[in-house]
């Protein structure tokens, strides 16, 4: 791929804020729907009535699905690289590892995407900016998630294994998805979770074996709806509108604000109280981002020219 290194203007931030509070807020439906509804029948409805929903808005709207049969081969790896693969491993690690630790490790994601960027395409390549930035949002999510969830990830090396699959099938997927320019990112995003759907469909049939389950109560019932339809829907939407106009590093990027949105929610939902090493991580995650972003360090170079 040649032409421009794709960036995050201003509508590429507000973009990335959406989807990371859409992602975030995920945590909280899953907590909730999780209580009655297993893990891996959770994860397939939750893609599953994604799907409906975007295949009606698609419908509704008059747009129209690619015609080439090839191209639903490509998003059938799309959704086993970025839903198949993460969502799975993610829910056998976070169990193993806890929530901190994974979300450590869920934030090395920009970098695993950032290397395959560099060798798989010509205008994403590593920056010292990029690598720097990057490193402090990961050093930020883990002041935030604490010394103990540091020491874990040397405790199951098997479950930091998956976690790490799982983050490099986010980063290799982010890359994938570029070759999508031209599509819509509402039909890109129903194609996608389409094709995870599928994909999960035999794994949740013979793990959860869901026939056998009884029926969850109506606020699992509505959680896993929100889950659905905002936080995996229209966070998908977003997500295919970044790649194609951010490139698939910048758009990872949302991995390092996503435990700032979480936290968010457990002060405001949950009540949980916010720490001073929490709000150490989230101004390393904010320096990190500004060392990406760039435009800060060249006002403040340009103003110390100026007084010079």
């Amino acid at each position: 791929m040649t032409g421009a290194a794709p960036g995050l203007d201003g509508r590429g931030w507000a973009l990335l804020a959406a989807l990371a509070l859409l992602w975030g807020a995920s945590f909280i439906f899953i907590k909730v729907a999780a209580t009655e509804i297993p893990a891996f029948t959770l994860v397939f409805f939750r893609v599953g009535l994604a799907a409906l929903v975007l295949h009606a808005l698609v419908l509704a709207r008059g747009m129209t699905y690619p015609v080439q049969p090839a191209i639903y081969g490509r998003y059938l790896v799309m959704g086993f690289l970025n839903n198949f693969v993460p969502f799975t491993l993610i829910v056998y690690a976070t169990t193993r590892l806890g929530a901190g630790s994974a979300s450590i490790l869920n934030a090395t994601t920009p970098i695993f995407a950032l290397v395959v960027a560099h060798f798989a395409t010509a205008d994403e390549r590593i920056t010292p900016a990029k690598l720097l930035g990057i490193l402090l949002g990961i050093g930020g999510v883990a002041a935030m998630s604490g010394p103990q969830a540091v020491a874990g990830l040397t405790g199951d090396l098997l479950a930091v294994g998956a976690m790490l699959v799982a983050t490099f099938g986010y980063g290799l997927s982010a890359v994938y998805g570029r070759r999508f320019a031209g599509i819509h990112p509402t039909v890109s995003a129903t194609c996608q979770l389409s094709a995870a759907t599928l994909l999960l469909l035999p794994l949740m049939l013979v793990v959860d074996r869901p026939w056998t389950l009884d029926m969850p109560g109506v606020e699992p019932l509505l959680a896993l709806v929100a889950l659905a339809v905002l936080s995996t829907g229209l966070a998908y939407i977003i997500y295919w509108a970044l790649i194609v106009s951010a490139g698939g590093t910048n758009t990872m990027l949302v991995t390092l604000l996503i435990p700032v949105v979480s936290l968010f929610f457990a002060w405001l939902v949950l009540g949980e109280d916010f720490t001073l090493s929490e709000a150490a991580g989230m101004v390393l995650i904010g320096l990190g981002l500004a060392v990406i972003d760039g435009r800060l360090l060249r006002r403040m170079r340009a103003h110390s020219r100026l007084r010079a």
